[in-house]
């Protein structure tokens, strides 16, 4: 394998990681202006890993290589732990314009993490424009359309032509994110159509907008819930979506970056919740953290797991008769839970595509996932009694662990499509019905089924 295929198999985080030691060298022997031309075709990711990756008394150098442009979008691309740590190395000066810089739903969110004290320093050093622009964002939930949009978007009035857009795009092209979506707006500033940079591209310089745009446009309020706006822009494809105020007037635009963002955090909160984890619990919490904000769901499951227990002690005398019975119990608890879990993952999924499920919806959804579970039932069902009936030369025995696997596997799968249903029409997270949860009730169900199958037919087994 030549040199050049290797470089190419390892990640971009190991090759920066390679790539901090020679800018620390550099640093360290006062070559660093050397670097200066080598960031200019850094992508604003590999800026930020490049800071962590730095040793602390070499990052405050490193900074002072970067112009503010790049260096605002590097620090936007950390940690607000980060963040505030690359600021205050600045000095007030540069962290001014730094701030200044920065898209304002990025301050936004990383005021919201930061003390009281450094936020209302960082608030302070800021042009008034931008300190007003970030506190307005500032006062909308964190996980609505407003908390998530950016006040820096491309808008023109209604009387503008087309020679007048291009040059307001031209002037502010570098504070925003997005120009491929352009809207349009009245004298008092109601949101009234939308346009792309490629229909100014091809129009007459003289035509006027309204002519160009498009009336019909998809917008929400600043209260929306974001994972609304996130399926939005998953059922239109959008690139970005305008955020207007009761009155309609355009307040603020969600790029798609965002919603990224958005999908990313929706999507880590229900795998935790899948698995009766935290949300808030990461590589860096504490031992004693992580498991005091574990402890309450498995507190909660420890007792659960003893009513398994009880159902065992009721049918004793049947075990005691027909000790074979416990070489499947394991398997059958095993496969409830399996087919229960299954079907959760299947519901939760599910429920991101429909944000009002009707009658008609549910009843359809149980009728298939009951067809799944008699599908899956007969063919486990059947499966295991040959392999029971011929392993302990039992036929009974086989199918009592046939028909008790059978009826399981239909429970398992209809609690776990009926208990996220139920929570999601109580208005309740239905990812709370958690991977453990479900397991540990169809436990339950299974031993009582299997159980007390068993003891119907104990008179065939013996």
């Amino acid at each position: 394998m030549t040199e050049m295929e290797t470089r190419r198999k390892r990640t971009r985080e190991q090759h920066l990681k390679e790539l901090s030691y020679e800018v620390e060298r550099k640093i360290r022997q006062g070559d660093a202006n050397q670097l200066r031309m080598q960031f200019e075709d850094w992508e604003p990711y590999d800026l930020a890993v490049m800071f962590k990756e730095l040793k602390e008394d070499v990052r405050s150098t490193y900074l002072e290589l970067l112009d503010i442009e790049p260096l605002a979008d590097a620090i936007s691309e950390l940690e607000p732990e980060a963040q505030i740590e690359a600021l205050y190395m600045l000095g007030k000066v540069r962290a001014a314009q730094v701030l200044n810089r920065m898209d304002n739903d990025d301050l936004a969110d990383m005021m919201a993490e930061v003390p009281d004290e450094i936020q209302v320093y960082m608030l302070s050093i800021m042009e008034a424009k931008e300190r007003a622009n970030v506190q307005e964002l500032m006062t909308y939930g964190s996980e609505t359309a407003g908390g998530i949009m950016t006040n820096r978007y491309v808008w023109f009035k209604e009387s503008f032509t087309v020679r007048d857009a291009v040059e307001k795009v031209k002037q502010f092209a570098e504070l925003t994110n997005d120009v491929q979506y352009l809207y349009v707006v009245n004298e008092a500033k109601t949101l009234i159509g939308l346009l792309t940079y490629r229909d100014l591209v091809l129009a007459s310089e003289t035509e006027i907008v309204t002519n160009l745009m498009q009336e019909k446009v998809i917008s929400v309020t600043a209260e929306t819930d974001q994972e609304e706006v996130a399926h939005l822009f998953e059922k239109y494809d959008l690139v970005s979506l305008p955020v207007v105020d009761a009155n309609g007037h355009l307040i603020g635009v969600v790029t798609f970056d965002d919603v990224l963002d958005v999908l990313r955090e929706e999507a880590n909160e229900d795998i935790n919740k899948l698995s009766a984890t935290d949300k808030t619990i990461d590589f860096r919490t504490p031992a004693i953290v992580a498991a005091r904000r574990r402890l309450p769901w498995l507190i909660m499951l420890l007792f659960l797991g003893l009513v398994s227990g009880t159902i065992m002690s009721q049918f004793e005398n049947t075990l005691s008769q027909v000790v074979a019975l416990i070489f499947f119990m394991p398997m059958i608890a095993g496969m409830t839970g399996n087919t229960g879990t299954q079907s959760l993952a299947v519901v939760i999924r599910g429920l991101g595509s429909y944000r009002h499920l009707d009658g008609k919806t549910i009843a359809n959804l149980m009728w298939r996932e009951l067809r799944v579970g008699l599908m899956i039932g007969v063919t486990c069902g059947i499966s295991i009694a040959l392999i029971a009936g011929i392993w302990q030369g039992s036929f009974p025995l086989g199918l009592v662990v046939g028909f008790s696997l059978f009826l399981t596997i239909i429970i398992g799968t209809m609690a776990g499509t009926v208990i996220p249903v139920v929570l999601y029409k109580l208005k309740l997270d239905p990812a709370v019905a958690s991977g453990p949860l479900i397991t540990t009730l169809n436990d339950i169900f299974s031993l009582t089924v299997y159980f007390g199958t068993a003891t119907v037919f104990l008179q065939y087994l013996l």
